[in-house]
């Protein structure tokens, strides 16, 4: 399974990152962007996680860009499967 990656565009930079979408234990969506640390977001159906965590992703970008802040790279992420006995 391959993650959605976001492109943002934020004064005139286009950042890429890779987001984590999961089905939320009782209903809906559950997201969070491993590169930017805390930034996670939820909604009901895929479409709506979807736009809920550009929305999240750009918002927490922007914020760091206007505390004067580093905005971090993406991270890489590997997906692998493990056996448990």
């Amino acid at each position: 399974m391959h993650e959605p990656v976001w492109r943002l565009t934020i004064e005139n930079k286009v950042l890429r990152y890779t987001a984590i979408i999961r089905k939320g234990e009782e209903s809906g969506f559950v997201a969070y962007v491993p590169a930017l640390k805390g930034c996670g977001s939820q909604g009901e159906t895929f479409d709506e996680i979807l736009a809920n965590i550009q929305e999240a992703a750009e918002a927490y970008v922007e914020s760091l860009i206007q505390d004067n802040m580093p905005v971090p790279p993406d991270v890489e992420i590997r997906e692998i499967e493990l056996e448990v006995a």
